[in-house]
């Protein structure tokens, strides 16, 4: 296999995807290591390395802080568009192709009217926060650095949800199944809401199916990789306790009651993985996924 280029190799995905990748061709970099939003660092990081692909799982996700903080909106658009949009043309200019990790937050889940999930890669995206609609920016500018000698069809879009792993997400301060046994502990009340339908992933299984898609050298596009089956972020919650025995006060609430800033993917803004499928890529169920997450972690022997 040819040389691999990983962008965010420290981060929760990142970690996970240093151990799915063939070690032998792989260039891990983290963020001391590269300065997304520098375009001469990226153009000088992919001539030098000169890969066949490039991985990036850079992205600024703070998704509340996006809906409500001008600084914060102006990063979220630099890193997950901007930058991305660099990425994208010193790929096609080095021959490069660019694997880009983007979010079930570019679709409505169902809200104002709109279609409801599982969507399929053709759906039409209609991101109802800021943080989605950076995220879609980047998809769109993907397709903007195409050449007629490197097409942009060429890149590949790797769309996700509910991500949770090991290394815990830096920019949120772990991750939800980490933040459900630390409020269980702590002894306190957990309200979580119950009208959000999503599918949560586990980073280890999603490395996994990003390098088997990798290794298919599949066609250019965009291609959902989730966790199969679904649930209600209440629902995961509550197996998340049953499965470690712990019996908190859990109390479903609607989007609306929680009242986050920033409106997420609901009632269903679940991703249909029609296309990695063709290709033999699949991920399996989600409370098998919990189960590894809980065991990797220690919470679980046997």
């Amino acid at each position: 296999m040819d040389r691999i280029l990983l962008i965010g190799a420290g981060g929760q995905l990142g970690s996970d995807l240093v151990k799915a990748l063939p070690p032998a061709v792989l260039v891990p970099l983290t963020r001391a290591d590269l300065d997304v939003t520098d375009p001469a660092a990226i153009e000088r990081v992919v001539g030098t390395h000169a890969p066949a692909w490039v991985i990036n799982t850079a992205a600024f996700h703070r998704v509340d802080d996006i809906e409500r903080d001008p600084e914060a909106t102006r990063q979220a658009f630099l890193v997950n568009a901007a930058a991305v949009h660099q990425l994208a043309r010193a790929c096609t200019r080095h021959r490069a192709r660019l694997v880009h990790l983007s979010t079930d937050y570019v679709f409505s889940g169902g809200q104002d009217g709109g279609p409801t999930g599982p969507y399929d890669e053709d759906a039409a995206p209609a991101p109802m926060s800021v943080y989605g609609l950076s995220k879609l920016a980047g998809e769109r500018l993907i397709h903007l650095a195409a050449s007629p000698e490197h097409p942009g069809e060429a890149h590949v879009i790797v769309r996700s949800s509910g991500l949770y792993g090991v290394a815990g997400s830096a920019g949120k301060g772990g991750n939800f199944v980490e933040t459900m046994l630390r409020l269980a502990r702590e002894g306190k009340s957990i309200r979580v809401v119950d009208d959000q339908i999503t599918a949560p992933t586990y980073t280890a299984d999603l490395a996994v199916a990003i390098a088997r898609l990798v290794a298919a050298n599949p066609p250019g596009g965009i291609y959902h990789l989730a966790n199969s089956a679904r649930c209600s972020w209440y629902e995961f919650a509550r197996q998340i306790f049953a499965t470690c025995r712990l019996t908190p006060k859990l109390e479903p609430v609607t989007s609306k009651e929680f009242g986050a800033p920033a409106r997420r993917p609901s009632p269903n803004g679940v991703l249909a993985n029609r296309r990695a499928a063709t290709l033999g890529v699949q991920l399996r169920p989600w409370p098998e996924a919990l189960d590894a997450y809980l065991r990797a972690k220690g919470y679980l022997l046997g």
